[in-house]
């Protein structure tokens, strides 16, 4: 089995983050990068799939060369390749225009049976762009999976909603994204981060993905930041004592405020 996860290097949530003072995007500068936790989570999953059935794994990723240590780290964790698609040009990609780059990097590894995602990322929390690959790659798209078999040339997803659980069921080459409650990732061991290094990671650029393509008809974004300020400090709320009045006070206040 032929496997590709797509994961990402996003600023660490435990640390502060800021927009950048120019295009108001992340400023990923200032913050420590890291593997989103998400992504590792889709990464286990490839190579959970992997040690049942064979094949191989292929991640790919797209960001500045930073990300190249994201890709590093699944490679430890046991894929067996790696596809980082860095340019300058990407810089502030909306989901469109990603969805169509990452679907372009997966079109240049041959028979892919599954494509793994995380359901969602720390930084843009969309939750699209797993689908827009789907749709782009032409694949069926099991999306926010909790628990996955594959089996006698079928995929099937286990997915919890709010109002219960569904089972998704398709015929593989097939798209999945997973949640948190996929599994447990795996550390990497010290054996397999020295064989990260050994292990063949393609540098490509829109150029490679593609040639002969027109820059000024590629949009990157489609929308723009045009303002962005902090948000407000939290400030103390409104004790109201009650001496037999407090509940006209406190209706007053609602009414104040057009709570109600």
């Amino acid at each position: 089995m032929n496997i590709v996860v797509l994961v990402k290097q996003v600023p660490d949530t435990a640390a502060e983050r800021a927009l950048s003072e120019g295009d108001h995007t992340v400023d990923r500068e200032g913050a420590d990068p890291v593997l989103d936790e998400i992504n590792e989570r889709a990464a286990e999953e490839a190579l959970t799939l992997k040690e049942a059935e064979g094949g191989e794994v292929t991640v790919v990723t797209m960001g500045p060369g930073s990300a190249l240590d994201a890709v590093r780290k699944v490679l430890a964790m046991g894929a067996d390749r790696g596809i980082h698609i860095c340019d300058d040009r990407l810089h502030g990609a909306d989901v469109v225009t990603t969805a169509k780059v990452l679907a372009a990097a997966v079109r240049t590894v041959p028979d892919v049976d599954l494509v793994l995602a995380g359901n969602a990322t720390t930084d843009g929390q969309t939750s699209a762009v797993p689908a827009v690959v789907a749709d782009l790659l032409g694949l069926p798209q099991l999306t926010h999976a909790r628990e996955l078999t594959v089996q006698a040339g079928r995929v099937r997803a286990e997915r919890e909603t709010e109002s219960g659980e569904a089972t998704l069921d398709a015929p593989l080459p097939a798209l999945v994204s997973v949640t948190e409650k996929i599994n447990e990732p795996r550390y990497p061991s010290f054996k397999g981060i020295m064989a990260a290094k050994k292990k063949p990671v393609r540098t490509v650029d829109l150029d490679d993905l593609f040639p002969g393509a027109d820059d000024t008809g590629f949009l990157v974004t489609r929308t723009r930041v045009v303002n962005a300020v902090p948000r407000p400090a939290r400030t103390a709320g409104l004790r109201i004592t009650d001496d037999g009045s407090g509940g006209r006070e406190l209706a007053a206040y609602l009414i104040a405020q057009k709570l109600v």
